[in-house]
């Protein structure tokens, strides 16, 4: 390769490195790695010391802050201490000390409410009924009201709950009649029956039934139901094709009709094209009097 040759292929290195679009790909790869970050394998962090993560320079640990630095670096004052005061804390309150003295209506309020002089004295737990009260004569409205509502005449109190049983009960004996109403009611089982040989009935038949005839009747009733006369059984799925039908020669006719209709496709379904033609006869056409009247727009 000549020394043109490289020239030009540098130059063109050069201009495509400083081309927008390619300068923007190539920082948005470098962003796109992952930043070194000190993790618990890296031999160089111990936790658990007073070490810091990452290590100082020896400039930045023998350099001096400025005036500004260290004034920087001093603690805001707290505004919100004597807030703090009044609220609790975990364990008791804070002393008094941090409390400014109350004032005097503090001092009056916080006084507990004194009790009334007729409160103290000795009360009799039977409430004095003034002479007018106890000479008063109550009108009939109020001998009314002071009436309790009376029941109903058909009310019936409950019973008490052991119910008492009189002597003559405890004392009189049973007839038979009671003591054989009075047992439980056997019923027989049904749905089972015992285990027999296996050509007897599955229920059993009493011998008069078995000895019975049947009398006309039933014989003409027991017999199934006929199907009608022109009934017709249904024909075999698989139909048995004739020899004349296999040797039979289709007429062009019924070939032509064997064929499938043929049907425009899908796409061109709806498209027609001679939706907006109009037909020569339409062109030559007058239209009456009638058409011309209704064709006038409405004047409104």
């Amino acid at each position: 390769m000549s020394e043109c040759d490289v020239g030009g292929a540098l130059y063109f290195s050069l201009e495509v490195c400083q081309h927008p679009s390619v300068r923007g790909i190539h920082w948005i790869h470098v962003l796109a790695e992952p930043k070194q970050v000190a993790y618990e394998s890296s031999p160089r962090l111990e936790w658990g010391n007073q070490e810091t993560i990452w290590p100082l320079s020896w400039g930045a640990m023998t350099a001096r802050p400025s005036s500004r630095i260290t004034l920087l670096s001093k603690s805001r004052i707290d505004f919100c201490k004597h807030q703090r005061s009044y609220r609790s804390v975990i364990g008791g309150r804070p002393p008094l000390v941090k409390f400014a003295y109350p004032s005097e209506r503090l001092l009056k309020l916080s006084e507990p409410k004194k009790v009334h002089p007729a409160f103290l004295q000795q009360r009799s737990p039977e409430w004095p009924v003034s002479l007018s009260a106890l000479t008063y004569n109550a009108s009939p409205r109020i001998l009314a009201l002071a009436r309790p509502k009376s029941l109903h005449p058909q009310f019936v109190p409950p019973r008490e709950v052991p119910t008492q049983v009189p002597t003559s009960a405890t004392l009189a004996s049973a007839s038979p009649r009671i003591e054989r109403l009075a047992e439980p009611c056997v019923r027989q089982m049904t749905c089972c029956y015992k285990h027999s040989y296996p050509e007897s009935v599955i229920r059993p038949v009493s011998k008069s039934a078995q000895q019975a005839v049947a009398s006309p009747r039933t014989i003409e009733l027991a017999r199934p139901k006929k199907l009608h006369s022109k009934y017709e059984a249904p024909r075999n799925p698989e139909w048995p094709v004739s020899e004349a039908a296999k040797r039979a020669v289709a007429t062009p006719r019924i070939v032509e009709l064997a064929q499938p209709g043929k049907r425009p496709p899908m796409g061109l379904a709806q498209f027609n094209l001679d939706a907006f033609r109009v037909k020569e006869t339409a062109m030559k056409a007058t239209c009456s009097d009638r058409i011309r009247e209704l064709a006038r727009p409405i004047q409104r």
